[in-house]
């Protein structure tokens, strides 16, 4: 498989360092991804470095997930408008630990195989390394105009927070990354999204510099949807890859409500189709896009990727009883066939107090975490976009109380159309 050209039909290639192709086609080639510990899962925003490495492993080629103990610590300043709060060494710690946990579900780590995936950590190589070596023996390598001349260091400067020292050493410090790589694990070559090919061109000058070789490099296109808004975003906040954070019965929703034309982009990447079965999926979604075809196919790939098959196929029984029950149904069920049909939705637990004490809607549905505000609960409310057990809430003084039970001990309220949280009374 040529890695650039399955990389090409699927639009995941935007900027690409001359020779990078001739690079892959020459010899098994081990590339490396950087990823950031700024908590203990990663989410949807980082399936497309996941997906790069996946296919880099499969076209035969070995994988080196770097996970920023040290850049961690600094905070990647590239496109962002103010500096980022920085993580004590317990914290990255725990969250280094929890993202290789979920990367070891989607590489194939056997070092038995010639392309096993490495884990590899920044922090390890910086810890020893004083200030005082680093400035002398990298950062006479690299001129300041050099630096000051990246789109993302640019922006910074003109904008109305400025940048610190810390930050406007972060390109150099990810440059070391790369030529650490290269004299340690003859790492050739770097991937990632176009924001940071400012960074990335920077590794290439060490490697060129420092080691007297060549560095390769590819960036993909920064996912947003059709309306321009940020991938990977819900009403609820990130969409994480870890089941105890989005469930995968929401991870599989958020998958079916994609846009038609996000839909088309997101099949190509993020699963692992082939070319042709693609095109026939979109030529049948473009036939009758109200079967969303399109969709369903895409969230089966991606949530069986992620969760396995077993929870994509709760998902899509959770789904289907959700949209196929009446309350009226739902009423009849005993406390254990009831969690058996919101298998995957959320659920809340509140004390049998709350009820006792009769409070408003409001109130109720802010303390039990179905919004993070009263006031977000209120206007929504408001708005007509909540219902309780199949009914539109209309007033916000309603008193939930124990005639508001769906059964014996819970309440299922929906936000908007298709979001379900179900609070359980203990």
């Amino acid at each position: 498989m040529n890695l650039i050209s399955e990389l090409r039909w699927r639009g995941m290639i935007q900027d690409i360092k001359p020779g990078t192709e001739e690079q892959l086609e020459k010899e098994m080639t081990t590339a490396y991804v950087g990823f950031d510990p700024t908590a203990d899962s990663l989410h949807v925003g980082n399936l497309v470095p996941i997906m790069l490495l996946k296919h880099l492993q499969r076209a035969g080629h070995k994988p080196l997930a770097l996970v920023g103990g040290a850049t961690g610590m600094v905070g990647d300043p590239s496109f962002k408008a103010e500096e980022r709060k920085m993580l004590d060494l317990d914290t990255l710690q725990h969250n280094l630990s929890s993202i290789k946990a979920q990367l070891e579900k989607y590489l194939d780590f056997d070092p038995s195989k010639p392309n096993y995936a490495e884990m590899v950590n920044n922090y390890d190589w910086f810890k020893d390394i004083s200030f005082l070596s680093f400035i002398r023996d990298v950062g006479k390598h690299i001129t300041v105009n050099y630096m000051m001349a990246k789109d993302s260091v640019k922006k910074r400067l003109e904008g109305d927070s400025g940048m610190s020292f810390t930050e406007f050493s972060y390109q150099m410090i990810q440059g070391y990354d790369f030529y650490h790589l290269y004299k340690t694990k003859n790492c050739k070559m770097q991937m990632g999204g176009s924001d940071q090919w400012g960074n990335i061109v920077t590794g290439t000058e060490l490697v060129r510099r420092m080691g007297g070789g060549e560095g390769y490099a590819f960036t993909c296109p920064l996912i947003k949807k059709k309306d321009g808004t940020k991938f990977g975003k819900s009403e609820s906040g990130n969409i994480w890859l870890d089941a105890a954070k989005t469930s995968p019965y929401e991870f599989y929703q958020f998958w079916l409500r994609s846009d038609d034309d996000d839909a088309e982009n997101y099949i190509r990447i993020f699963t692992f189709l082939e070319e042709a079965t693609i095109n026939d999926l979109i030529a049948e979604h473009r036939r009758d896009a109200s079967k969303r075809v399109l969709q369903k196919k895409l969230a089966q790939e991606v949530t069986s990727f992620i969760h396995g098959e077993e929870e994509y196929l709760n998902a899509v029984k959770t789904t289907d009883k959700l949209f196929n029950t009446s309350i009226d149904s739902l009423r009849e069920l005993s406390e254990e066939e009831l969690m058996q049909v919101f298998t995957g939705v959320v659920k809340f637990e509140m004390p049998a107090a709350v009820l006792e004490a009769g409070k408003d809607v409001v109130t109720f549905l802010a303390e039990a975490g179905v919004f993070p505000s009263k006031g977000e609960a209120r206007k929504t409310i408001q708005g007509g976009g909540v219902s309780m057990n199949g009914s539109k809430l209309t007033a916000i003084d309603l008193k939930i109380d124990g005639s508001s039970l769906l059964n014996a001990n819970s309440i299922l309220f929906q936000k908007g159309k298709k979001n379900y949280y179900l609070v359980k009374i203990i």
